[in-house]
């Protein structure tokens, strides 16, 4: 009694079978998550909801396993009770029945294994020559004119590329080199077909990318494409190569060494071409931009314009006054000069001497007379020839410059005499 007492004190919450089913739920889907389980089937049922449901089971113990239809199709051979399989899915439960379950995403045969380990060492191999090395990388074209396709031309692959292709990059030309994708030498031909296509020739200009593709499948039908041929193929191609193998939990070596991997073919269309209806919003947005650019421009050019025409009106109406100020001053300079106002004050000057002439007495005029005669008398008495006639002369050289010293005077000169009466000509001794 003390114990069950003790445990009934310890869990005081009670779960309703919902609840603690749904935490069960949620301990087992974070704990486990994704998981790889191998097993041998039993009981398996595909329904008509295409939904299949098997148990895995060993020697001691079994779990459910469900396929959702939208998770994986069904397989072209129906599974049969008692083989052998690998299944990768995530750990869940089914609250209905409370009975835990895995929720299948991959299956493959038990066998697949060994390719396993065969893919492992090739991809060490070819990772360590350095096929796999990021900086051997080459971008993809950002608007590719010609592509190659590589695959199979009745596969399911190729019509959901093209459908991507044709819907966003209807300029795109595209040659597609057929080949098989899954059995005996399909590895040789998808070799040869990338070669081919990588080496321009007279039937097809230099391609922009090659694209190598096929759908999903198991390990062994995607194994062509984990053949060392196929890869180094893919290595020496001089072109681009995208690889678009299988679906996005698929991964084959042509992945690795590929400048590019597109989780699937649709992807593969939406990775390498530009959608035409985003290009042509670019296109209008570069337009639109670039209207606004051209505005803008014309605006500022406007503006800068209006204010260039109100400096230049400002500045020739300061220099239309200036010239103005500058006209006017020369035209009071002209009128204080000019030749009618001092053909005026001439006039007037001559007239007021004229009257004044006119009103001078004839005693001005007399005495005026009288200053002339002394003057002259002046003259006759001091004059040249008065100092002359009292016996001096005037000696000059043959230029007529005046001797007046001694010092003037050289041997045998030539000089002219000039007395009262006249003028006479000698010549100096030695």
């Amino acid at each position: 009694m003390q114990l069950t007492a003790n445990f009934l004190q310890q869990a005081s919450k009670v779960f309703t079978v919902s609840e603690l089913t749904r935490n069960i739920r949620g301990t087992l889907e974070t704990k486990f998550g994704a998981v790889w389980v191998q097993g041998e089937i039993s009981n398996y049922k595909l329904y008509q909801s295409g939904h299949q449901y098997f148990t895995l089971k060993d020697q001691r113990a079994q779990i459910s396993c469900v396929i959702w239809r939208d998770t994986m199709p069904a397989p072209r051979q129906p599974l049969v009770d008692g083989a052998q399989v690998q299944v990768y899915g995530t750990v869940t439960v089914f609250e209905a029945r409370g009975q835990y379950q895995l929720s299948v995403q991959i299956l493959q045969p038990r066998g697949v294994g060994l390719l396993q380990a065969k893919f492992e060492a090739l991809k060490r191999k070819l990772e360590a020559e350095g096929l796999f090395a990021p900086k051997r990388k080459r971008e993809l074209p950002k608007l590719p004119r010609r592509i190659g396709i590589v695959t199979s031309p009745s596969g399911a692959a190729i019509r959901d590329m093209l459908n991507v292709l044709r819907r966003r990059a209807p300029w795109l030309q595209i040659l597609i080199n057929p080949v098989r994708v899954q059995g005996t030498g399909a590895a040789q031909e998808i070799a040869v077909a990338i070669r081919e296509l990588a080496t321009p020739n007279e039937n097809w200009q230099q391609l922009d990318l090659i694209v190598v593709t096929r759908g999903g499948g198991s390990i062994e039908d995607l194994w062509e494409f984990n053949e060392e041929i196929v890869a180094r193929a893919i290595f020496n191609s001089a072109v681009p190569i995208v690889s678009a193998v299988g679906h996005e939990i698929d991964f084959t070596i042509c992945d690795f060494v590929a400048d590019l991997r597109a989780p699937t073919p649709s992807a593969a269309g939406e990775l390498i071409v530009p959608d035409i209806i985003d290009l042509q919003r670019q296109i209008d947005g570069c337009a639109r931009a670039l209207a606004r650019q051209l505005l803008n421009r014309v605006r500022d050019a406007q503006q800068r314009l209006d204010h260039a025409r109100e400096t230049l009106q400002r500045c020739l109406a300061h220099k239309l006054d200036n010239y103005r100020r500058g006209l006017l001053h020369i035209i009071r300079a002209l009128q204080a000069r000019s030749p009618v106002r001092e053909l005026i004050i001439r006039r007037n000057h001559f007239a007021d001497l004229h009257r004044r002439l006119i009103a001078c007495p004839n005693r001005l005029v007399e005495n005026a007379k009288h200053r002339f005669q002394r003057i002259e008398g002046i003259l006759r008495v001091l004059g040249p020839n008065a100092t002359l006639r009292r016996g001096y002369s005037i000696t000059t050289d043959e230029s007529g410059n005046i001797i007046r010293t001694i010092a003037a005077v050289r041997p045998k000169m030539k000089i002219r005499t000039r007395v009262s009466d006249g003028e006479f000509g000698s010549k100096t001794v030695e």
